[in-house]
């Protein structure tokens, strides 16, 4: 017999009702009001420890599983979470946190010191969590991550009592309870994790906070989840469980929505707009998205220890062809760091020097900038170009493949796809020459855009980009309390990185998501954060007899 994913959602159904998880709205438990969701994820998970994992796709699935002192409303805008109220210090260094009362999926309390549990670990993590940079704000975790402080419990946090958290931080940092909407500072539970160690995170070990809770992860078809009937505000969770499915192919994907296999996709080519809106009307959903594509250079060997040749392949990748005629979705060129939409912050303000030149003009500059460089007919130019394989990266590839090929003969590039995880993670380990990433806002603040190319972001500063002048004024920005000086300091420092061209800015992002018309809740918004406690059906997902094999 062969088995869809309608089967396969309908064969867990009986399950879903027999953990007493299914009460939509409050409701009894009912086979016909079971509701099932079927999400397109983009990537297969890495992990789904909030210590391991670094990924959009994960962050889907980890922020229906577990929740932080505050969490997302369906705007994606910060709202209380496990903490109900939150006050400040005077100097803005000590923030107090009052949480609710709240139960792990075991019936547990959720206490203060599961954050404290959980924030010692992520700087002292095997092996180092890859995010930790994210939470250096708080008082001394750089120097514990980094072992100049040994003494865990010297780290800025601590329960005062089992209902009240109190935080320090290194500056001042208004943009935190944004911040804190993150993975990376989400509770993990103490009593689980100090029994069963890393396995935590496995189903039959798994206990969680959030609305929903781990069921099965079968690695490279899908993640499911079901319903926390602990969950604090189950009463108003409409959806019992949740599949979510990596799809890298993103036209695979939409024939999937198309059949309703799929509920949502979380992606899908520009390319295929007209026809979506023609075959699928109004299951695409578009929107400004405070992202930005960029491709890194490995400055630690040669050929992009240079700054000309960085220059060079930096200023002719047209990224004007490439919005317009290969994403089609309303993506911008780039050439900054600093995507729209960031609060106090003028997006563009810095930009590298070559914006306004003609194509033609910058692939004459370039040229002679690599033959200043020793590069020529006897000693061609040849290097590497990684890049994701999803979405349309595939696509991307071969054009600026193109794009170099025009500034002279002996420029060969070649170009290696590989899956989104394994992409990021030769990133991470510098086995890249040029190498393809994206950013995402954590949280709506500049700080979170430029800081990727601090030297002390260590694993998220792939390309090892370090300028102490551009160092100094992110921690003179961190202590500055004066909001324009501030990104004053930071416009600075992005100037910095510009000049050097320690990346290559390609595209400020869209959003782009498939969503089927019987999905409810749903609202586009700039960071695309859909809780699934927000969403609904319409109608519900009768069990599908599978088809004859």
């Amino acid at each position: 017999m062969k088995i869809t994913r309608r089967s396969l959602a309908a064969a867990t159904t009986a399950l879903v009702l027999s953990l007493g998880l299914v009460s939509c709205g409050g409701g009894s438990a009912d086979a016909d009001k079971a509701r099932t969701l079927q999400i397109g994820n983009g990537a297969e998970p890495l992990s789904l420890d909030p210590h391991q994992a670094s990924g959009t796709w994960e962050n889907r699935i980890i922020g229906d599983m577990l929740q932080g002192l505050t969490t997302d409303d369906a705007q994606g805008r910060p709202i209380p979470g496990m903490a109900t109220e939150w006050s400040t210090s005077a100097d803005g260094l000590v923030w107090t946190f009052k949480l609710r009362d709240a139960k792990w999926s075991d019936g547990q309390p959720v206490t203060a010191d599961d954050f404290v549990f959980a924030w010692r670990r992520i700087m002292t993590t095997t092996p180092p969590a890859k995010y930790a940079s994210i939470l250096y704000v708080i008082k001394n975790a750089e120097k514990i991550y980094d072992g100049r402080i040994k003494d865990v419990t010297q780290l800025g946090v601590r329960a005062v009592d089992a209902k009240t958290l109190e935080v320090t931080l290194e500056h001042p940092a208004p943009y935190l309870p944004g911040l804190l909407t993150h993975y990376t500072s989400f509770p993990i539970p103490k009593h689980v994790v100090e029994k069963v160690g890393n396995e935590w995170i496995k189903a039959e070990n798994f206990v969680g906070n959030g609305p929903y809770k781990l069921q099965q992860w079968k690695p490279n078809d899908f993640v499911h989840v079901v319903r926390n009937a602990n969950y604090y505000d189950n009463a108003n969770v409409c959806i019992d469980q949740i599949f979510y499915y990596p799809t890298s192919d993103d036209n695979a994907a939409e024939r999937k929505v198309r059949t309703g296999d799929l509920d949502i996709n979380t992606n899908f080519s520009g390319s295929r707009l007209e026809e979506i809106n023609k075959n699928l009307p109004g299951y695409a959903r578009i929107h400004g998205y405070t992202g930005l594509t960029y491709y890194i250079f490995n400055l630690r060997k040669a050929p992009f220890n240079d700054a000309r040749v960085r220059a060079a392949i930096s200023m002719t990748a047209d990224r004007e062809f490439v919005t317009k005629e290969i994403l089609k979705a309303g993506q911008q060129p780039a050439y900054s760091l600093v995507p729209p939409g960031i609060a106090d912050y003028q997006s563009g303000a810095m930009s590298t020097d070559f914006k306004g030149q003609s194509m033609d003009e910058r692939l004459a500059r370039a040229k002679k900038l690599l033959e200043e460089a020793g590069y020529g007919p006897n000693k061609p130019l040849k290097f590497t170009f990684s890049f994701r394989n999803s979405g349309d990266n595939p696509r991307v590839a071969p054009v600026v493949q193109q794009n170099w090929a025009k500034i002279a003969p002996w420029v060969q590039v070649e170009i290696l796809g590989a899956e989104t995880q394994i992409n990021y993670e030769k990133l991470r380990t510098g086995d890249f020459e040029l190498g393809d990433a994206g950013w995402i806002s954590d949280f709506n603040d500049a700080k979170n855009f430029v800081y990727l190319f601090q030297t002390s972001t260590d694993q998220l500063n792939y390309g090892k980009y370090s300028n102490p002048e551009f160092d100094k004024l992110m921690e003179a920005a961190d202590v500055e309390k004066d909001t324009v000086k501030r990104a004053n300091m930071m416009k600075q420092a992005e100037a910095i990185v510009l000049k050097e061209n320690g990346f290559m800015p390609m595209w400020f992002l869209t959003n782009r998501n498939l969503v089927s018309p019987r999905v409810t809740g749903w609202v586009d918004n700039a960071v695309d954060i859909h809780r699934a406690r927000y969403l609904c059906t319409t109608d519900v997902q009768k069990p599908a007899a599978a088809p004859k094999s």
